[in-house]
């Protein structure tokens, strides 16, 4: 077959759209002042915030003033998780969160321990689904905050978090949410969804790396987390990411813009994929929900191989993918997520996550069928588990 470079890892980053960098570039080189000076170049760039801060906010259903500008996803969860419950350690010092969080919310919740906090972790069932019941049973007296993802970055689950919002509602308790994934593949509606916070990054939306947001509800008091300046209005010090606000803005613009359209072309082609795959390939699974699942993510386990030596394959017929969460993928430990599914540790190192993205094409879906096809059967034929299992290249069992 002749090679081409597919790129199916959008849940691990995005490339900037054009229009994005286009508005980008000038604030880089002309538009450059400090947002916190006086003079004209330097309001222009305050108007600049002013102006993405309503574009991210529209994205969510927010006000701009709930918009809190950070380095990335991963800072807005430390801030939301660590100052949340340590603002309220007068109450309690109890949190709930899942065992399928990503790792910037389990490395909070592991600070937060340390420090003296009690942490519950709920299990999931086997499509990774939190329990809203058994959260419920998990709150006590002491419970001030509760954590939980609205969609998984490895296989792509959505949580019922409107349910979930309700129960913290209804207890009193500081709800988080994080919308890293879910951002740009679901409508989000914060109102709606009843969340106290939510974050949110820029690069899964196509937008440049290196900035996020929080969104804080009005009225719930989150304490600063970087002390300096009043940048943010006096939450977060120190001198905004200019450009990437900017870029930020204008990726969500173009998400608000193209969701609909999005989530249909993306969708049907995960769903071409994955019917392709199980009919070419004998002995695989789908990890996750189909019926509630980001439209782009297939998280696939090929029984009987490696998956690190099938991406490795994969990789040099030019596709990109990834064994889990971008975040993890140099380590050997099994993923956490498909552990708590209860998928067996044998398949859960043969299992890789395939996103689709909008610059991914009907042909790149067929070569990426074909590559694997090719190259599942190279790994089984010289595996010694297929051959005790009476697995052979053709898909017949002895």
């Amino acid at each position: 077959m002749e090679k081409r470079n597919v790129y199916l890892d959008y849940s691990a980053t995005t490339p900037v759209k054009d229009e994005v960098l286009e508005k980008m570039i000038p604030y880089f080189t002309q538009n450059f002042g400090n947002p916190s000076s006086l003079y004209t170049i330097g309001q222009e760039s305050k108007q600049a915030i002013a102006e993405a801060r309503e574009q991210v906010a529209a994205l969510i259903g927010a006000e701009p003033r709930e918009i809190f500008f950070t380095s990335s996803g991963t800072e807005a969860d430390n801030w939301a998780v660590i100052e949340g419950a340590e603002s309220r350690l007068k109450r309690g010092n109890h949190v709930i969160s899942s065992k399928i969080e990503h790792h910037a919310l389990l490395h909070s919740l592991e600070y937060l321990e340390k420090r003296g906090y009690s942490v519950t972790r709920l299990d999931v069932d086997g499509d990774g689904f939190v329990s809203p019941d058994a959260l419920e049973s998990a709150i006590t007296d002491r419970t001030t905050l509760i954590s939980v993802m609205y969609a998984n970055n490895e296989i792509g689950t959505i949580q019922p978090i409107a349910e979930i919002a309700g129960i913290a509602k209804r207890h009193g308790i500081l709800f988080h949410t994080d919308a890293v994934q879910a951002l740009g593949n679901l409508r989000i509606d914060v109102r709606a969804l009843g969340v106290d916070m939510l974050s949110v990054s820029a690069h899964k939306i196509y937008g440049p790396k290196g900035i996020g947001a929080l969104y804080v509800r009005k009225g719930v008091l989150l304490p600063s987390h970087m002390h300096g300046g009043a940048q943010e209005n006096k939450k977060r010090a120190g001198t905004e990411n200019l450009a990437g606000i900017v870029g930020f803005g204008k990726a969500a613009e173009l998400a608000m813009r193209d969701l609909d359209a999005h989530v249909e072309r993306v969708g049907a082609l995960r769903d071409y994929f994955v019917g392709r795959v199980r009919e070419a390939i004998p002995d695989v699974r789908i990890n996750g929900s189909l019926e509630r699942r980001l439209p782009g993510n297939a998280n696939i386990t090929f029984e009987y191989i490696e998956g690190e030596a099938l991406l490795l394959l994969l990789d040099l017929d030019g596709i990109s993918v990834s064994t889990g969460s971008a975040c993890s993928s140099a380590s050997l430990t099994p993923s956490h997520v498909l552990t708590a599914l209860g998928v067996p540790v044998e398949m859960i190192h043969g299992s890789l996550r395939f996103t689709i993205g909008d610059f991914t094409a009907k042909e790149d879906i067929d070569y990426t069928v074909e590559s694997l096809v090719k190259n599942v059967e190279k790994l089984r034929s010289i595996s010694s588990v297929s051959r005790e299992k009476g697995w052979h290249a053709n898909g017949d069992v002895q």
